[in-house]
C-alpha cells in the first residue's frame, strides 16, 4: 500500500455502547458511509476509501461486537440493533443525505437502514447484502416458531462454550486470513490482520469480533415486513454480486422485483468479497454509479 495517510479514530455511543469509526477527512465533502459485514471490521474498506476521499467525507464504522466497538452485555446480536446504531452516527454527525456502500451483512443493514429513512440516501451499493436466497428463507418459514427457538437455543448455547482462538504469530493469523478468501493477496492478508487482531497477554494474537457475533436470533422481523421496507427504497440502488460466490443472484432468483429502481452487476473472478476480490473492476462500477 502506498503511504496516503491513514484515517482518524473516533468514538460514538448507541444504547450505551462505545462503538468506533474511522473518519478520512473531506469534511466539506459529500458524506459517504462504508459499512463492513460480519465478523469484519472498518479497515477492510481502506482500498476502496483511499479512491474515494478525494472526492467524499468517508466515514466506516466498526458495528457492535466488531473490530475496536465494543461487545454487547449477553449474546444476541440483532439487525434491529446494529441499524440502529447507524441511525444513531448518521444521527449524531449530521451525515444525512448521504451515499453508501456496505458489504454482507452491512449491506443487509444499510438497506434496512435506507428502507426506513428513504430520504436521507441518495444512493446505496449493497455487495451481496440480501441474505438468505428465496429457497432458504422458504425452507425457514416451513419450520415451526419452536423448532426455530430449539435451533437458536443450541446454537447459542455451543457459542458460549466456544474459546477464542488464539494464533502464535500475526504470519498465522495472515495465512487463516488467505484460506478464507483465496484471492487476497499477501499483502491484503497482511493488512486485514493487522487491523483485525489483538494481542493476548501471553503473547498470542486473537481476533476482535465477539463470537457470539455468528449467532442469528430465531425471531424476529418477518419476510414480508422486510420487503416492505426494502420497497420503500426510492434512491438509486446498486447490488453487486461476486461470479464466484454461493450468494443467490437477486436478477435470477426475482428479489430485485422488491426494489423501485435497483440494477445488478455480476463480477467475474470474484467471491463474496468483490470489493477485495476484484477491486479495479469495482471502483469502476462505483465510480460510474455514485
Amino acid at each position: 500500500m502506498d503511504a496516503v495517510p491513514g484515517p482518524s479514530s473516533h468514538n460514538y455511543f448507541s444504547q450505551r455502547l462505545r462503538l468506533h469509526y474511522v473518519d478520512w477527512g473531506n469534511h466539506e465533502a459529500p458524506p459517504l458511509l462504508l459499512i463492513h459485514g460480519g465478523r469484519d471490521h472498518c479497515r477492510n474498506w481502506d482500498w476502496v476509501a483511499r479512491e474515494l476521499r478525494r472526492d467524499y467525507h468517508v466515514i466506516a464504522p466498526d458495528l457492535r461486537g466488531h473490530g475496536d466497538s465494543q461487545w454487547i452485555t449477553g449474546g444476541t446480536y440483532t439487525t434491529l440493533d446494529y441499524v440502529y446504531d447507524i441511525a444513531q452516527l448518521v444521527h449524531q454527525l449530521g451525515l444525512a443525505p448521504l451515499k453508501i456502500v456496505a458489504h454482507s451483512m452491512g449491506g443487509n443493514i444499510a438497506l434496512r437502514y435506507t428502507g426506513i429513512y428513504p430520504g436521507k440516501v441518495e444512493k446505496i451499493v449493497a455487495i451481496e447484502g440480501l441474505g438468505p436466497s428465496p429457497k432458504m428463507l422458504e425452507e425457514i418459514r416451513k419450520r415451526k416458531v419452536e423448532e426455530n427457538m430449539r435451533g437458536w437455543i443450541g446454537q447459542m448455547r455451543k457459542l458460549s462454550g466456544r474459546q477464542t482462538r488464539r494464533y502464535p504469530s500475526l504470519q498465522e493469523a495472515a495465512a487463516r486470513m488467505q484460506d478464507a478468501n483465496p484471492h487476497l493477496s499477501s499483502e491484503q492478508a497482511w493488512h486485514l490482520t493487522l487491523h483485525g487482531v489483538n494481542q493476548n497477554e501471553d503473547g498470542t494474537f486473537s481476533w476482535k469480533f465477539d463470537n457470539y457475533t455468528h449467532g442469528f436470533p430465531s425471531v424476529g422481523m418477518s419476510h414480508e415486513e422486510t420487503q416492505n421496507i426494502l420497497g420503500n427504497i426510492t434512491c438509486p440502488t446498486l447490488l453487486v454480486y461476486g461470479a464466484e460466490s454461493n450468494a443467490s443472484n437477486p436478477q435470477e432468483d426475482g428479489r430485485i422485483g422488491v426494489f423501485r429502481n435497483a440494477q445488478v452487476k455480476n463480477v467475474a473472478d470474484a467471491g463474496h468479497w468483490v470489493h477485495h476480490d476484484q477491486l479495479e473492476v469495482f471502483m469502476g462500477l462505483l465510480g460510474e454509479f455514485l
